[in-house]
């Protein structure tokens, strides 16, 4: 089974960064794109970024150019580097993956637990 298990997050103040950690089980990434949603309080889950078994990856408009998303195959990681954090990015961080295009909740196949990220002004 697919198992995803996040790190990382924590409070941090506006203008900071953070890296997530995505631990996954062997062979998840040679068979689902990986990626990262996030969910804030009274809010949607919503579309951060993801990567495909090609390496491909692409992210939300809004977080292009602060987030970055990349793995590490040997230790079967995937990261999300997130910089000049605003409080607007205040919410539960959740490793997810499933089929491309990995964009929409409905897609997801597996889900981490989630990671708490609190951006203070």
């Amino acid at each position: 089974q697919v198992q995803l298990v996040e790190s990382g997050g924590g409070l941090v103040q506006a203008g900071g960064s953070l890296r997530l950690s995505c631990a996954a089980s062997a062979g998840t990434f040679r068979n689902y794109a990986m990626g990262w949603f996030r969910q804030a309080p009274g809010k949607e889950r919503e579309f951060v970024a993801a990567i495909t078994s090609s390496t491909s990856t692409y992210a939300e408009d809004s977080m292009k150019g602060r987030f970055t998303i990349s793995r590490d195959r040997a230790k079967n990681t995937v990261y999300l580097q997130m910089n000049n954090l605003k409080p607007e990015d205040t919410a539960v961080y959740y490793c997810a993956a499933g089929p491309v295009p990995l964009r929409l909740t409905y897609g997801v196949r597996f889900w981490g637990q989630g990671t708490q990220v609190t951006v203070s002004s």
